[in-house]
């Protein structure tokens, strides 16, 4: 019996069912430098002072958020509008704000990130506090901004500094 075709189309026709073509390593390596950098621009923005240039790295949605102990023990959730952060950062303020971080995980999957770094914050050369930044970006038009930025803060078990 003669087959209407060859075994080795076959053979390539059904592996490209069996492993799907993966994200290319460099791809990925772009990509994940690309959302450090558009990271890295908020921490840069904020240590000079530069309103703008944080205000570029969010989406005009953009949700800012912090978990933090009060002084009676108790957990709460405080929400800062994005426009109230970005005026506070370009507020002429004595120290820098310089919160140095660790990228410590980064996933990205097409068009979104989720990067994980644990920090530690100073005013001017004086420890603040420290605690660990979740940020959610998602690429829009060709650039990574932050959606979502959720931090802890404390005072206590922190990266040396």
């Amino acid at each position: 019996m003669q087959l209407p075709f060859s075994l080795p189309i076959l053979a390539i026709y059904l592996s490209s069912f069996i492993a799907p073509p993966a994200m290319p390593i460099q791809s990925q390596a772009d990509e994940e430098a690309a959302v450090k950098r558009a990271i890295g621009q908020m921490f840069t923005g904020m240590r000079n002072g530069d309103s703008s240039m944080v205000k570029d790295v969010f989406t005009e949605e953009a949700v800012l958020q912090s978990i933090a102990t009060d002084a009676a023990g108790k957990t709460k959730v405080r929400t800062t509008p994005i426009a109230a952060f970005v005026k506070a950062v370009g507020t002429p303020h004595t120290d820098v704000w310089d919160e140095q971080i660790i990228f410590d995980k980064i996933s990205i999957d097409d068009q979104l990130a989720a990067v994980w770094t644990p920090y530690n914050f100073y005013l001017g050369n004086k420890f603040s506090h420290c605690g660990v930044n979740s940020f959610q970006l998602a690429k829009v038009n060709g650039k990574w901004k932050i959606v979502y930025l959720i931090d802890t803060r404390r005072k206590i078990n922190c990266l040396t500094h």
